[in-house]
């Protein structure tokens, strides 16, 4: 029950489900024809047509969804290749900016050695590589433990004097 816009009560006719129906029409529908859910096969969809009263094929209904999936999965495809095509513009972008950062560094590098060690850099690199070279040789062939050995009681006998004086 519910007042009107006069102040009567009227009462409004429900569906099945409690919502109201708007008007006489509606309520003069079987409910038995009211679905609202899936068919969970094709006999139960036939099965529903025949309580109807009317014959739509299934398998156009079918063909329709099938091809209007056909057109969605047509259009992501191309949305796809869209986004791939995109994507290799950006990484041709990087790859060339890669390769202009290694050029500024190798430019860098160079400039700065001119800076720091005049005209001819990578000539002095060598010689002083060179150079540590022939001294690592030398040090090598000299007979260390022997020296060490000599040196070693001497070095004790400063440290002891040293502490002695403290």
């Amino acid at each position: 029950m519910f007042k009107n816009e006069s102040g009567t009560s009227a009462t409004k006719s429900l569906d099945d489900v409690g919502i109201p129906l708007a008007n006489k029409e509606e309520a003069d529908i079987n409910p038995d024809l009211i679905r609202r859910e899936g068919f969970a096969n094709e006999a139960e969809y036939r099965a529903y047509l025949a309580t109807l009263g009317g014959e739509i094929p299934f398998d156009a209904y079918v063909a329709e969804t099938v091809t209007s999936e056909g057109h969605a999965l047509e259009g992501r495809l191309r949305e796809l290749r869209e986004e791939f095509e995109n994507l290799q513009a950006r990484l041709q972008v990087i790859r060339r900016q890669a390769a202009t950062v290694l050029t500024e560094n190798a430019r860098w590098a160079d400039a700065s050695a001119h800076a720091q060690l005049g005209d001819r850099p990578w000539l002095k690199l060598a010689g002083a590589i060179a150079a540590a070279f022939v001294v690592t040789r030398g040090l090598r062939r000299l007979p260390l433990g022997t020296v060490a050995t000599a040196a070693l009681p001497l070095a004790a006998a400063a440290i002891n004097r040293k502490l002695a004086r403290d």
